[in-house]
């Protein structure tokens, strides 16, 4: 069963899922469960869940600027692809950005760029597994679920890129 929970942030209200033991997604305004089971939306947080109450609290460090990793069970569902790319984006230090003709050099096919953004933009985690730091080859910001401005604010936060 999917569990999930609002958390509102600087940048929107986001959807947590949750399977009971690990954060499966994280959505944003807008955006539908990509869960193959029921969702149960709790109304409110229980004081002891195990996924929900450190992810909560690490994304209020995140925007506070106190915390540059995060240190949760994750469980995103995709292809051995995608999950090779998404492993990759958790190597990409806070505060800095990368190409996804760097990715996909560092995933040793340099002619998979497009493979590497559509796999980023697959991405059940934005923000945990930071796919907001990858940018077009020019240094220009492309796609991202929460929109170009929300990405914006995100790597401003992480002084990747100035205000």
């Amino acid at each position: 069963m999917t569990e999930a929970l609002t958390f509102p942030s600087p940048i929107g209200e986001l959807t947590l899922e949750s399977d009971g033991t690990h954060l499966t997604a994280v959505l944003f305004p807008g955006e539908k469960s990509r869960s193959l089971e029921p969702v149960t939306v709790l109304e409110e947080m229980p004081a002891d869940h195990p996924v929900f109450g450190p992810a909560c609290r690490q994304l209020d460090e995140f925007f506070a600027g106190k915390r540059q990793t995060f240190d949760l069970p994750l469980k995103p569902l995709g292809t051995a692809f995608q999950l090779k790319v998404w492993r990759e984006l958790l190597r990409i230090p806070y505060g800095q950005t990368a190409t996804y003709g760097e990715l996909a050099k560092k995933l040793g096919n340099p002619r998979a760029c497009r493979a590497v953004g559509a796999a980023n933009g697959r991405n059940p985690l934005p923000i945990i597994v930071p796919c907001h730091r990858v940018i077009g080859s020019n240094g220009k910001l492309t796609g991202f679920a929460g929109g170009l401005e929300v990405k914006k604010r995100l790597l401003e936060l992480e002084g990747a890129m100035s205000q």
